[in-house]
């Protein structure tokens, strides 16, 4: 087969030439790096209109080929109130009197008001902690701020909560209770809930990837963690419970036990939800600044140790 000239001097103009005097390329060498990594604040805003997306995607799948859509957000609820209500309205149950003022008539407001708060943090719990193993083909196959799979599913979880808590005023305005002035702290409630959430998220997330078995686990911390956040019966009959004698003082029990909800981060958050609410529930200041200081914690503790682990998601994915 004959070439032509006009072929080799093309052949030839394509050529790169390397004079044999250029200097050296440098050598670049990737290595891991070592110990804790800081967040990088800045990759994370760029990417923000992902983070929208994948929310958005969690919503639709959600309710995607559903029966009732999303209507499943407003019976969730509803039914769990109910069937609390039920138990614990009872007669034998007497939690009406455990309870001040007009909510002695409606325990479903009370059951209702802790139930919000609780669905959302069980919710972002469970999906959270599952994000990563889950969605393995987002680690291994792409490149994507990963503090973005978690943090997902908190905002989906987000858009339960606010449908949650249209159905609550609704209820009550059927109910005819008057809400308390100091519900116009409710937003701020709801961002303490929503960092708490997500530092949840961060550490059970990265945690689960690591250790499979935990993923046994994640649904034994949201059941005994509703009974120990006091979320369906009210915190003082248990300390009027505890009291040894008529006058209703309570014992060494009661007081340890509420010192005792001093170490858990969800109960100072669910007993200002009530606070907020109702105008006879008063608040409980030194358990919600406990739940403030082990939010800020669990939240810094587990942005820098998902970034510890990230490294090796795609390995071990």
């Amino acid at each position: 087969m004959s070439i032509s000239v006009s072929q080799l001097e093309l052949t030839k103009a394509i050529e790169p030439t390397v004079s044999p005097t250029a200097p050296e390329q440098a050598e670049l060498v990737i290595k891991p790096r070592r110990g804790w990594i800081a967040v990088d604040w800045r990759e994370l805003w760029n990417h923000r209109e992902l983070l929208y997306f994948l929310v958005w995607r969690d919503v639709k799948v959600r309710y995607k080929q559903a029966v009732l859509g999303i209507a499943w957000a407003v019976l969730a609820p509803v039914l769990t109130v109910s069937v609390f209500s039920f138990i614990f309205g009872a007669k034998g149950a007497n939690l009406g009197s455990s309870l001040p003022g007009e909510l002695k008539n409606n325990t479903s407001l009370f059951i209702f008001a802790g139930m919000i708060p609780w669905m959302f943090i069980s919710q972002s719990i469970s999906n959270g902690g599952m994000s990563l193993v889950n969605q393995q083909n987002l680690l291994s196959k792409i490149y994507m701020p990963r503090l973005f799979i978690p943090a997902s599913t908190i905002g989906s979880g987000l858009v339960d909560m606010f449908i949650s808590f249209g159905v609550f005023f609704v209820w009550m305005m059927i109910r005819g209770y008057a809400p308390s002035p100091q519900m116009v702290l409710l937003p701020l409630l709801v961002l303490l809930t929503l960092l708490l959430s997500t530092g949840m998220a961060f550490v059970l997330s990265a945690m689960t990837v690591t250790y499979r078995d935990l993923r046994f686990l994640i649904p034994f911390i949201t059941q005994i963690g509703m009974w120990l956040s006091f979320v369906v019966v009210p915190f003082r009959s248990m300390n009027v419970a505890a009291a040894g004698t008529t006058s209703g003082t309570p014992t060494q029990f009661g007081s340890k036990l509420a010192w005792a909800e001093l170490l858990n981060p969800f109960f100072g958050i669910i007993d200002a939800y009530r606070s907020a609410m109702f105008p006879g529930w008063g608040w409980k200041p030194w358990h919600l600044l406990a739940s403030v200081v082990w939010t800020l914690a669990i939240l810094a503790f587990g942005l820098f140790y998902f970034r510890k682990t990230e490294r090796r998601f795609a390995d071990i994915a």
